[in-house]
This record gives structure tokens, sequence and C-alpha cells, in this order.
């Protein structure tokens, strides 16, 4: 999720002075020359005239302290905005120091919206009981519809069609969570599913949150998260009953062969288990015995029992499988949240806490571990690796996400989810190092997961260090939406080191009860870093910390790069033309104008397509009706836009229509209008008075695939294609369409470039492509058809070619040693080809260098170059005039449309 930077309304701060502002409390205000205040007095809401963060307040507020919340907030509706009848209370948490945070979720018509939660503070008891501060996120722009027009089981068919790979799809199910709001303008209503399945390419389950649009029917956001299953304290699959087994103690040896005393429970039958019942919280631990991990996810199956022994002496095969590590584990890390930080088990109401070990992934070892949302799951390990539940550090780091889901519940997406991976970083060695008695000077203290592997030192078996000293300006991985879930795994540690730096600084107990009051009571879901620092150093000044401890706390934030306007400082060679978009497709140019599907940049309403220059920001222009559908996909030739609608229309029928329209204004005119959901047009092109696009009928079972082509004005007429044969990447210029054309001859698959004449109403030209062969990204440039060739055996790269549209004169673009070749496909000018050059995962890792980078030739070949040094992914390319280039850049941590007008001459 992703939002635009407005300064709310009423709340416009001079740069030159000093806050004097009054929110419903007098904020403390430094005095001249004084040292400046480390914590923020007021920091702006973001896309809503609420403010994100106000502190310094002192206004009494008597009574039960939701009660006391909302009267407050209801009591200075100018200053906040906020209506309390939007609010649901989320939880009232007591605090260390007396006071209470009370967490409220914004809801429109009883639907809650993503992200939207607002925090108020309270100090002291009673008479004496008075607001502390306030914070979070909620969105005054909100006006969308709250009735969904789609049909829930098509929506979950949207939601299982977002899994690429077939097999997956097919044993995958989808959850309904309900219908959820996404803030940003004025919303948008979406249907939440979250997807379950197996993913072994992955290494470990697919939990997959995604969002549909229930008015238009179609994908709106995917979270790579946790899977946001939440404990229920009523809920005891797989523990011991209430009454019958007894508290006991045993021994039981770990995965290294050490006896360990155990509590276990002693059952009415003179049988043991290791369940513990010395806590609020019971504890139960299973073997799985090498059962699939996929049995495992969502609950403990019936027939697991718990580990179990006919004395308390329990057998080595306990340890050999990571049992009795795994039960140790979870009760070291509820005390470390219970005698440390006060919190009530992982779902702060002492639920119980289950754990499974040595899955495996169809029967073969599994090297990995996780929270399920309902208990532990742990590999048992292999040859390379002891049994996961030997590294209590991981262990804390899985169960703290369980702690996170119960309070800031932060995303599994780029800037939070890193948050979200940091914070379970930071638990999970402050755990192990808390229980093992590590000082924060032990070279190993900062290792996550050192303890894993059977041979090698810990440093090389270290998932992730917590001093690595990365930081955002220097090392933040600007990966797009597709991998990582933005880069919530590979910049965990920016945030994380931080923390530790933190920890390091001031003694561990401080930094330990800073950072869970700053997890606890001030982040929500959708918070980025800054915003992750501004929570820290809030819950700072809550806990009383002095003014030399909250400029330790901020420094270790400036040291990592984490503070305000951090993107300005990465060096970018690109120009911005819409800052922190989201689009369901890239870009399309032509002739000094871009168009794209975007989130509204003013912030007044939903999605929509906009048009704009391609050389300078501006404001872009809305070129799609406000009549609720989705508008996307579009084509251009610099003059006029093609694109496909999709949604229910005036008459309340669902279907997808084809439209075009001036870029300068003007009627939008309708070319073809699908009959039903069996009908799906795609791949528009236009050039001119000629529009072409495809229309695959999928009401006979198997699609059968038509070309349609409007000429002059008139309507769409269909083009003669052979039966069985499928085309692809429509392309249009000056009365001549081609596309790539495939069919089945001989079991072979067949891949021909193809040209056809407008004029002459007949294919003039098919290009020979070696086999086995794919072709894709048919562009006409010029008098000349560009393709890219993929040998689909692999035994040669791929090439760009290149042929005279009478079918001689084929060229390869690329020499034999280029240092790039296109895997995403290629835009071409009448003088370059640029292409996108994706990567595998490197050997050590990802970083910058092997994200996708854009590279371009010229039109008759040779060498490509870089287009952009900028160090993050760059992708979605569309050519303009010349060599200029728009594309979307994720360098900065967000998703930028950016422009260049040449090729660097720089070595990157």
């Amino acid at each position: 999720m992703r939002h635009r930077n407005h300064a709310p309304k009423g709340l416009g701060l001079a740069a030159t002075t000093v806050l004097a502002l009054t929110l419903g409390g007098t904020p403390a205000l430094a005095a001249p020359g004084a040292d400046p205040d480390p914590v923020p007095t007021l920091v702006a809401g973001q896309d809503t005239a609420t403010p994100q963060l106000v502190t310094g307040l002192t206004e009494a507020a008597p009574g039960n302290p939701a009660d006391a919340a909302r009267t407050f907030l209801a009591a200075h509706p100018d200053q906040y905005r906020i209506d309390p009848g939007q609010l649901t209370e989320l939880a009232t948490e007591r605090t260390p120091e007396g006071g209470h945070t009370v967490r409220f979720q914004q809801n429109r018509a009883g639907i809650p919206v993503l992200g939207a939660q607002y925090l108020v503070h309270l100090t002291g008891d009673g008479a004496d009981q008075r607001i502390e501060s306030v914070g979070g996120k909620y969105f005054t722009g909100l006006s969308t519809p709250t009735t969904p027009t789609v049909p829930t089981e098509a929506l979950r068919a949207l939601a299982l069609g977002s899994v690429t790979d077939p097999q997956v799809r097919a044993k995958a199910t989808a959850e309904d969570r309900g219908p959820v709001i996404l803030p940003g303008g004025t919303g948008r209503l979406t249907r939440h599913f979250t997807l379950h399945g197996s993913a072994p390419a992955a290494g470990a389950p697919l939990v997959r949150e995604v969002y549909v649009d229930a008015t238009v029917g179609a994908i709106a956001l995917t979270d790579e998260g946790h899977d946001p299953y939440t404990l229920d304290a009523n809920d005891t699959r797989g523990t011991a009953p209430a009454t019958g087994p007894a508290p006991a103690t045993g021994t039981a040896p770990d995965a290294h062969g050490r006896a360990a005393q155990v509590n276990i429970a002693r059952l009415p039958d003179g049988g043991y288990q290791l369940t513990d019942l010395t806590r609020p919280a019971t504890i139960t631990t299973y073997d799985a015995a090498g059962r699939d991990y996929n049995d495992i996810n969502g609950g403990i199956p019936a027939d697991l029992p718990p580990v179990h022994s006919p004395s308390p002496d329990f057998p080595p095969g306990t340890g050999g499988s990571g049992a009795t590590d795994a039960h140790l584990d979870a009760a070291l890390v509820y005390d470390f949240y219970h005698d440390r930080l006060g919190r009530s088990g992982l779902d702060g109401k002492d639920g119980p806490i289950n754990a499974v070990v040595n899955v495996s992934d169809g029967g073969a070892p599994f090297a990995n571990a996780y929270w399920d949302g309902h208990e532990m799951v742990y590999g048992g390990g292999g040859p390379q690796y002891y049994p996961f539940s030997v590294a209590l550090d991981v262990a804390g780091h899985e169960m703290t996400h369980a702690v996170i889901e119960h309070t800031a519940n932060l995303v599994g997406f780029g800037q939070a989810g890193a948050m979200n991976e940091g914070l379970a970083d930071y638990f999970g060695n402050a755990i192990e190092d808390n229980a093992r008695g590590l000082s924060m000077n032990d070279p190993g203290a900062a290792l996550l997961g050192e303890s894993l592997c059977r041979t090698g030192t810990p440093e090389a078996c270290a998932q992730r260090r917590l001093d690595d000293h990365r930081s955002t300006v220097d090392d933040y991985l600007g990966a797009a939406p597709g991998l990582d879930g933005g880069g919530q795994h590979l910049n965990s540690t920016i945030f994380s080191g931080a923390l530790w730096d933190i920890r390091r600084t001031l003694d561990p107990l401080t930094a330990d009860r800073l950072v869970y009051r700053a997890l606890a009571d001030y982040l929500t879901p959708t918070d980025d870093f800054v915003d992750g620092r501004n929570a820290v150093l809030a819950a700072g000044r809550a806990l009383h910390l002095t003014r030399a401890q909250l400029r330790t706390v901020a420094a270790a934030f400036d040291a990592h790069g984490i503070r305000a306007g951090w993107q300005q400082h990465l060096g970018m060679d690109s120009s911005a033309l819409l800052r922190d978009t989201s689009t369901p497709t890239g870009p399309v140019a032509a002739r000094g104008h871009w168009v794209m599907t975007s989130g509204d940049p003013a912030g007044k309403g939903r999605p929509a397509l906009f048009t704009g220059s391609t050389t300078e920001p501006g404001t872009p222009v809305q070129l799609s009706p406000d009549d609720g559908r989705l508008h996307s996909w579009p084509a251009t030739d610099g003059s006029s836009a093609v694109w496909i609608a999709v949604g229910t229309d005036t008459q309340g029928q669902w279907g997808m229509e084809v439209l075009t329209r001036s870029l300068t204004g003007g009627a939008t005119r309708s070319l073809f209008k699908s009959a039903g959901p069996q009908q799906q047009p795609s791949e528009v092109a236009v050039c001119g008075d000629d529009i072409a696009f495809k229309v695959t009928d999928y009401s006979g079972g198997e699609g059968r695939t038509r070309i349609l082509l409007s000429h002059a004005g008139g309507p769409a007429t269909e083009l003669p294609l052979p039966d069985g044969h499928q085309v692809s990447g429509l392309t249009l210029r000056n009365g001549i369409l081609a596309w790539s054309e495939s069919w089945t001859a001989n079991q072979t698959q067949v891949f021909t470039p193809t040209v056809y004449s407008i004029t002459t109403g007949q294919v003039t030209a098919r290009f020979p492509t070696a086999t086995p062969a794919s072709t894709d990204s048919t562009l006409l440039v010029g008098n000349r058809l560009l393709w890219v060739e993929t040998p689909t055996d692999r035994t040669r790269p791929s090439s760009i070619r290149s042929a005279a549209l009478d079918g001689s004169g084929i060229t390869d673009l690329l020499p034999a040693d280029a240092p790039a070749r296109p895997t995403l496909g290629i835009t071409a000018s009448d003088q370059a080809v640029t292409f996108e050059a994706d990567s595998t995962k490197p050997t050590n890792g990802w970083t910058n260098a092997a994200l996708p980078k854009l590279w371009q030739l010229p039109l008759t070949g040779g060498t490509p170059t870089r287009l952009s040094c900028n160090r993050g992914a760059q992708y979605e390319p569309a050519a303009d005039t010349a060599t200029r280039v728009i594309w979307l850049d994720a360098t900065p941590g967000r998703t930028d449309l950016v422009s260049r007008a040449r090729p660097t001459t720089h070595t990157c």
C-alpha cells in the first residue's frame, strides 16, 4: 500500500519557526537556543487531513480510557478531522507506567479500512487521567461505494487466478476474510482472501493476502505476508484438556543429546506428554514424524497427538526430532515477553502456544521454520542443518510475528514488511541473548540462526546479522513488488540494525521495553521506516527517557539513514514524472505523452487512466470516465489512447469494454463490449485511424482467439485467422498490423512473427524462427519488424531480431558478446531499442546490481549500454521519441514513474 504526501488542511507549518500549534492540548516547546527535542511534536498525515503523530499533549480526560479517547477526538474535530462513529475499539492496553493505550480501527459503513488504526495514549488514572499523545492513520477522504457489484465466488476465482503456477493454483484454497476498503483518494472496496497452498520453490507454504476490487473484479493488492490467522484464547485444538493431566517435570535430550529438564503433563493413564501447564499459556509440542508441512497449515491434525512417553524420562528421539528444543523455546519466548515486557503471551491473552516439529517437504528435508497463525512449525533439518527448533533466535523471530499480528499487525510488503521482519529479527536475537546471558559485545550476539548448521562457522551459517551496518542511502534494495514483497526480508536489517544499535548503546532492558512499546502502542499496519523512527522516539518520551537517551535513539536511526527525505540522497539519474504510483500495468508512451493507470495524483479519487508529459512532471490529466470501473491496459500513438474497462456498467451488467479517446479531450468512444465474462479483450494497439485488439472467447471451453480491427472510425471487424492459431504482441503502424502467431504442428509449438496489410487485407509476410523457440514483444518500427526470440531448449541465448516487412533481411541486433539480453520484452522508437534484463537470484543473495535493469542499443544493432544507473529495480519500459524512455523505478523504496532522455555515459 502506498500513500502520497499531502500536508493536512489546517496544519501547515512555517519551515523557519518553532511549532506553536495547539491540538487539543499544548505541545512542549523548545526554548530558544536549547537542544532541539528529538521527538517530533507533530507529524502530518499522508493522503489525509488527520495528523499522524501529535505529542506533548496534557488535556484532562477522566473516565473509561476508551470513552475518554473518543470524547477527546470528538471535542477537537477541526484539529483531528476524525468521526468517532467510524472508530471501533481494537484493544485498550495498560502501560507499564500506569496509563493506557487505546487502539481504534477505522471503518466505513462497518467495513474496515486497511492500515487505518488510530491510537490515543493516556497517563494517570481517574481524575488525573490525561491525554499524552495521539497518532496513527485515519483517512478523511473516503467516499467509495460500500456495496459490492461482483459476486463473491467470482472474486474468489480472481484471487486464485493470481497464482501463476498452474500446479500450485490447482491445489490452493482461498479463505474469504470479508470486505476491506483500501485507502488512498476516495478508497477502493475490495474483498480480502487469504490463499493457502504448497509453494515448494519458495521453501515455505504459499500464504498470500489478495484484495480483489469488489466493484470491477480485478486484483487491487497482493501481500506476501505471514498467515493472518489469529490466536483465539478459547482455541484448545491439540492442547491437553482442562481436567485430567497434572503438571509434572521430566527429562528429555535436546538435539545435541544433552539432558534437559522439561515441564510436562502426567496423563490419567499414567503416561506423560510434552505439555507445559506451569504458565498461564499452555505450551504443547507435537512431532509430525516427517509429515509434509502442508498437512499442518491452519491447525494441528486431529490424528497428531502431542509428543508422549510412558515415563517422565523421554527417549532420545525426542531430541533428534527437535521436540525438546521447541518445547523449551516456547517457554523461553513466553517468559521473555511476560517477565521482561509484561505481555500475556503471544496474543496478549495467554492463548495456547503449540509447536509441531519434524515436518518435511514432500518427504525431503524442510530447511525452514515459521509461525502459521496457529502454531510454530519446524523443519526437521537434514544433512546440513539441525532441526530448526535448535535456534532459539529463529524460534523467537517467528513467534514474534504472532506478537506483531496482535499489535501493530504490520503488512508483509515494502517498508512495513521490512519493519515486520526487522522487529522479529530484533526480538529473536534479544530473546536468545537474554536467555544465554550474552553480552552485546559478544561476536555472536547479533547473528540470527548461527546455530542451525551442522558444519561451518556460526558466521557462515547465520541467516542475517543485525550489525551489518546497512543504511537506506547506501544499501536499500529497491525491489519491485513481485520480489520478496517489495524487499521485506531484503531490507529488514536496515531497521533492525538501528534497533540493535540502540540496544548496544542503551542498556538492553531499556531498549527492549522501548522497542516493544513502539510496536504495541505506536506502530500501525502500513507504516514506513520514518514512521517507525517516530514511533520509537514517541515511545521513548512515554517511557520518560532522558533527552540524552532520546538523542542516542535518534542518532542510531540517523546512522542507518532512517530520517525524513532519505530518498532524496540516492543519486538517481532519472526525472520523476509521477511519485509513489500504483498501477496494474506499466506505462505506454509516444510523441511526448505517457498513458498509465494510477491512483489519482491529486488524491481525490479511485485509480483511473491518466496521461501526462514524458519530459515534465506536471499535473496528469484523467482520460477515463468516473463510472466505477477499472480502466487500464492502454495503448497510445501520442494523439489518442485505447484501453480496456472492466466492471459493472450503468445497466448493472459486468463485462469488459474497449474504449478510445483523444489525449486532448473529447468524447469517449466504445469499440467493443463483451457479451459476458466469457469474452475477454486484450492487447490493444492504435495508430491514427486504425485500432486493433484481441478477443479471447472461452464459451467453448478452451479460448478461441480473434483479432478485431477498426479502421477510420468504423466498427471493429474480425480478421481471418486459421483455427487453432493463437496471437500475441499486436503492433500497429502506418497501415500495417503485425503479431506473433503460434500453433501446434506435429506435437511441437510453432511461433511465427506475422505481417498483415490493412490496405490489401492479406498476410504479406511470415518470418521463420528457429525451432524450438518462442517469440515475444513483436514491434513495428519504421519499415521493419522487431521481435524477441527465445530458444525453448536454452541451448543459446535470447536475441532481438529485425527484418524488412517483405520478409527479407532478418538480422540479429545483439552481438554474441552482448553484456545483457532481454528477458521480459522490448520497446523501441525510430532510433533505439530498449529492453529489460532480469536476473535470477545470485548465489550469494540479492543485491541492487542483480535487480532488473534497462539497456539500450541503436535500432540498427550494436552493443547495449545501461539506460540509467538507478540502483534499484527498473521495469516496464516504454520508448518515447528518439532515445527517451519512461519506466517504473523502485529505487527509492516506492514505485515512481520516471523518465530519461538518453543512455548514461557513466559506468554504473
